[in-house]
């Protein structure tokens, strides 16, 4: 079986940057390694996405809720079991974890986290991260990222455009994940210079691995 390790932290964090450059010396050491990201990475789930980031028609937090689970099965079954079964190390920007952060914590569902945790394993579909990386950026950094994102030219979408006590809240249910799950959850430094973070991440999936 392959590997697989989520990318995970707030918006603006600079993860999916991390996970191109982490895929590119993974392929340099001779791993076949598959990119992917939630939600969205699956013909069915690109209109799932489109469902819950385009704000036209904006869904309450249960039903966002679901409609991010319907992405994650698909997923799981259309891309990331045939890739763990090939033997690939599967690089995944967002996974389980930011769904407990932004639907459960954020949305304020968190008060019926046990209740729905069973939900979020049923859509995991028994896979679950070999290790999970956590970029912890303050939120005030982070919206400052975000902004010159946006003076630039990229467009911002319905989740980034929450308030701050959102992202703050976002913020808090990250760190409390990291606590709670030490073994699975590294946490990285996302405050410092790219080429910093990335010698980060080098190091703890070598150490992991023991590449």
């Amino acid at each position: 079986m392959g590997k697989l390790i989520t990318f995970e932290g707030g918006d603006g964090c600079g993860k999916s940057t991390q996970l191109r450059l982490t895929a590119a010396w993974l392929r340099s050491i001779g791993k076949e390694v598959v990119e992917t990201f939630e939600p969205g990475d699956s013909a069915l789930g690109s209109q799932i996405r489109k469902l819950l980031l385009a704000g036209e028609h904006a869904p309450v937090p249960e039903c966002e809720l679901l409609l991010f689970l319907a992405d994650r099965a698909q997923h799981v079954r259309e891309k990331i079991l045939p890739a763990l079964k090939r033997g690939s190390w599967i690089l995944c920007d967002r996974f389980s974890d930011s769904t407990m952060a932004y639907q459960l914590a954020a949305r304020h569902l968190d008060c019926k986290s046990n209740d729905l945790a069973p939900m979020l394993k049923f859509a995991e579909c028994g896979v679950s991260p070999d290790m999970t990386l956590w970029f912890d950026l303050p939120v005030e950094i982070a919206a400052q990222r975000m902004l010159l994102r946006q003076q630039a030219g990229e467009k911002s979408n319905r989740l980034d455009d929450e308030a701050i006590s959102f992202h703050q809240r976002v913020a808090a249910a990250f760190a409390h994940q990291a606590e709670s799950d030490k073994q699975r959850v590294v946490r990285i430094d996302a405050a410092v210079a790219i080429e910093s973070v990335q010698q980060q991440l080098m190091a703890v999936i070598k150490e992991r691995f023991a590449l």
